[in-house]
């Protein structure tokens, strides 16, 4: 049902598209997980034609990727270094016979931004600096690897052609990357969309 309304274009609430979720990621929903409107803002935006490939720069638990792919024509690929939570992406989109959407158990240093066509970046690698706000205790936190991570992400950004799309949300300091202009903003300046114009 949260997929086929999601399709027919009809408005899902976030609690509702939360239930496919156990109740321990629904909990980290608020402060770690995209909202349904605003997936659907950013992959409606990113998705400029059918069979675009949009790389979610660490889904953590798919709800991007699993929103863009049943409301748009696009390709929908999510990096995360959290197992368990590729695995629970997976299962759903299985489940729910999503077959736009793929999901990948890797460390973004070790993704090539040249297969895709366009990004969103939820700001993933800010556990790195505020450790208050912790996903779980599966992976290295330091404060070093959210400046490594972002130096590489920022570094493939500038090496995409001309006319790349990227949506940011609550992500300061990604909105300034050499080439990409800011063609709109919503959400009093959270979510920014952006495209790649030299």
């Amino acid at each position: 049902m949260i997929f086929k309304n999601l399709q027919l274009n009809i408005d899902v609430e976030d609690d509702f598209f939360n239930t496919l979720y156990p109740l321990r990621i629904k909990k980290l929903s608020e402060f770690h997980w995209t909202p349904v409107e605003v997936a659907k803002l950013a992959a409606d935006y990113l998705v400029a034609k059918p069979n675009c490939k949009v790389l979610d720069i660490g889904s953590g638990a798919g709800k991007f990727c699993l929103i863009g792919a049943a409301s748009t024509k696009g390709h929908f690929y999510g990096v995360e270094q959290r197992e368990g939570l590729v695995k629970l992406s997976q299962r759903i989109a299985k489940t729910h016979n999503l077959n736009n959407v793929e999901f990948f158990h890797s460390n973004i240093t070790e993704i090539a931004f040249s297969d895709y066509d366009a990004f969103y970046f939820y700001n993933p690698f800010y556990e790195n600096l505020d450790n208050s706000l912790l996903i779980d205790n599966k992976i290295v936190i330091d404060e070093k690897l959210y400046f490594t991570y972002s130096e590489y992400v920022e570094n493939q950004l500038k090496k995409t052609p001309v006319g790349t799309l990227l949506v940011t949300y609550w992500s300061m300091g990604v909105d300034n990357i050499e080439g990409f202009d800011l063609e709109f903003t919503a959400y009093n300046g959270k979510l920014n969309f952006l495209e790649k114009k030299f």
